[in-house]
């Protein structure tokens, strides 16, 4: 039963007798640090001396003795000489507010924004069957840092799949596995800078959240205008290096004109200059076979760059570049510099996953996936004959310009919000506001098969609610 100990100026009750003897004095410093942080004992209580104590409790002086020295030690109690042991401030004031959390915002119920995948419809099975194989054959190296320019197997087996279905010309020792676009933009500026130049071009409209990424790196960003086209490549000056989307340009979803990609290639063979190609969601062409990559017309003045966020999931943080060979070494330097380390066992997995045809087998159940939800897209968009939508059957979204006459962007944009719908807009896509058009980017494959329905009822009322005709 609990034994009281009563003092002057407390009255408290302690139970320690239930414990075993062993664990008297933990149960002792349990108790005593309880009442501290409860205020049954308050800041300036002095506490009996250790033989008093243990008398009261029935323990021994030694146990006593030990629980003030522990907590003596942790804070809970204080000691003079000639002042005996009393209760220190240990106060905890009431901590702020916390700030809203807007780093990971809660998802719209229904979501139509570009730039995901089905997650839904990762391919488990196959993940982790690969998984298994990867780990059942590891050595302890799969754990460690590992080659910073990433593991062999996955380099070779990009170079395979990117020969095959892009038509990329490269090697396993021209391949730098990274973490995704982002540390791919970040080494690029890192290598401009140590070129003496930091003067780039970047698509206009084009991703506003990696060209804030190259502002941020250090890099003179400078607006390259995108028509029917693609991007109009005879606006380029004296620039270090240009950045394009040229299989399927986002935002506005043309493919990069051909004489206008042999008018790129040239100014960056004049100037030696470099092209960034971003070919992030080059295997998703739906009327005809993908366009190739540009860079399997100019190994020498393209760095190609990819990774599996279109086509897997962002989560998994695998991207790559494939440089020309005299670049290999400087980028090398600049990774080595900031991040230099890739994680490990996804890399071999995804080496696996290649290897294994996985993936391709994946890439084939998406195309036709996304080809049925793009074509239900297209024929809701239809019944509003005030939109005009942009671009080639390819990729994860649709571009759609509104009407001159009409509702804005915000107020479809408004509309869209109070149904919970999440799509993007258009104009804050262009970095010269100047030459902003009003539309929305419409994606269609991160609903689940499931809600994709649901969210296309709520596109449709979206649209009649802010008056699109």
């Amino acid at each position: 039963m609990a034994k009281a100990w009563t003092g002057s100026r407390i009255d408290l009750h302690i139970d320690v007798a239930a414990a075993s003897p062993a664990k008297r004095r933990a149960a002792l410093e349990a108790a005593l640090r309880e009442a501290i942080r409860e205020g049954s004992l308050r800041p300036g209580v002095p506490l009996p001396s250790s033989r008093g104590l243990a008398d009261q409790l029935g323990l021994s002086r030694g146990t006593v003795t030990s629980a003030y020295g522990q907590l003596i030690g942790e804070g809970f109690l204080t000691s003079r000489p000639g002042s005996g042991t009393a209760v220190a401030d240990v106060r905890d004031p009431k901590p702020p507010a916390a700030p809203p959390h807007r780093y990971a915002p809660v998802p719209p119920r229904h979501d139509l924004r570009p730039g995901s995948p089905d997650l839904a419809a990762f391919p488990l099975r196959g993940w982790t069957a690969a998984t298994r194989r990867v780990l059942a054959a590891a050595r302890p190296e799969l754990f460690g840092a590992g080659d910073p320019q990433g593991r062999h197997e996955l380099r070779a087996a990009l170079a395979d799949y990117l020969g095959r279905t892009r038509g990329v010309r490269t090697s396993a020792d021209r391949i730098v596995v990274t973490s995704g676009y982002h540390q791919n933009v970040r080494l690029v500026a890192r290598v401009l800078k140590a070129r003496g130049s930091t003067k780039a071009a970047w698509e206009d409209p084009g991703h506003h959240f990696f060209r804030g990424v190259a502002v941020d790196a250090g890099l003179d960003v400078r607006p390259l205008p995108v028509d029917a086209l693609g991007a109009q490549v005879d606006r380029l000056t004296d620039e270090a290096a240009v950045f394009v989307t040229a299989a399927h340009q986002y935002p506005t979803g043309v493919p990069l004109d051909a004489a206008r990609r042999r008018a790129l290639v040239d100014w960056a063979h004049r100037r030696d200059s470099l092209i960034v190609e971003d070919d992030y969601d080059g295997e998703f062409r739906y009327d005809r076979r993908p366009v190739g990559a540009l860079q399997a017309v100019a190994s020498c003045e393209v760095l190609y760059s990819g990774s599996v966020s279109k086509t897997l999931g962002p989560g998994l943080r695998l991207g790559w570049l494939a440089l020309p060979s005299r670049l290999v070494e400087s980028f090398m330097e600049a990774k080595l510099e900031s991040e230099p380390f890739t994680e490990g066992l996804h890399q071999a997995v995804l080496a696996d996953f290649l290897a294994s045809h996985a993936y391709d087998r994946h890439i084939r159940a998406a195309r036709l996936r996304y080809a049925r939800r793009r074509e239900r897209l297209i024929r809701l968009l239809a019944e509003f004959p005030s939109l005009t939508v942009h671009g080639v059957p390819a990729g994860l979204h649709v571009a759609v310009s509104l009407p001159a006459e009409g509702p804005g962007e915000r107020e479809v944009m408004a509309a869209a919000a109070e149904r919970g719908l999440g799509v993007r807009g258009m104009a804050e896509l262009y970095q010269d506001p100047g030459s902003a058009q009003e539309g929305l980017i419409i994606g269609h494959a991160a609903p689940s098969e499931r809600a994709y329905p649901a969210a296309l009822f709520a596109l449709a009322g979206t649209l009649r609610e802010a008056g699109v005709a």
